[in-house]
């Protein structure tokens, strides 16, 4: 008994030599590669945190800044955010930031290059809308209208439809365009939830071009029985 055990046990090794002479080198590679994915992703958690981590410091200095009105501090903080950490959602945040800082400070060229960094750059496709929506903004104190309807032309998510409408409304209006500007309006004026005050805006923006915006509201609402 002991021997046909013995002749079992043999044979199951035997077959397991076999089995890894043939597929041993193949599974080892298998799990070389499978554990050295692990360790990568590992590696790359890790330093996604750090960087994290470290963006949000340098931004807490840039928020600190503003609060202060330290220019030069708020300046030199968010420069390093954009040479270190440029795709962190930290550094698009604080960018904007940064810019409504210095459209209050009456920075317009400040604030048109920062904007334009972040409408370029931002890791976040939110954060990239409202940096252009506020260059647009920016560009209309200047007068360079054309160059502010250039920044409203790209493709931005569609969420942020009836804002793009109502700053192309304004643009219009501000070059005598009335036709388009109700237009952009009346677009702005659907797109908004009622009861904004966005909305009410719109509807005054309305008024003043001799535009009745509830017939806008009317006719939306014929179209879709």
């Amino acid at each position: 008994m002991a021997n046909h055990l013995d002749l079992e046990e043999q044979e199951q090794l035997d077959q397991l030599k076999h089995f890894w002479n043939a597929w041993g080198t193949l599974i080892s590679s298998v799990l070389l590669v499978v554990f050295g994915a692990l360790a990568a992703w590992n590696g790359y958690q890790y330093w996604q945190n750090r960087q994290a981590a470290q963006a949000s410091a340098l931004a807490d200095v840039v928020e600190s800044a503003v609060a202060a009105r330290d220019a030069a501090r708020m300046e030199q903080a968010f420069g390093d955010l954009k040479s270190r950490y440029a795709g962190t959602q930290q550094t698009g945040q604080a960018g904007l930031l940064v810019g409504r800082a210095m459209v209050e400070a009456g920075n317009l060229d400040g604030a048109k290059g920062v904007l334009t960094w972040v409408a370029d750059n931002a890791s976040d496709a939110g954060y990239k809308a409202i940096a252009r929506l506020r260059l647009a903004s920016v560009l209309l104190e200047q007068k360079a209208y054309d160059e502010a309807l250039k920044q409203l032309s790209v493709s931005l998510p569609p969420e942020f439809d009836a804002a793009v409408a109502d700053r192309k409304g304004d643009i219009y209006a501000l070059q005598g365009k009335k036709a388009e500007a109700i237009a952009e309006y009346n677009k702005a004026y659907k797109g908004f939830d009622e009861g904004l005050e966005l909305r009410r805006l719109v509807e005054v923006k309305l008024n003043a071009l001799g535009a009745q915006p509830q017939l806008v509201a009317s006719a939306a609402a014929g179209g879709q029985k």
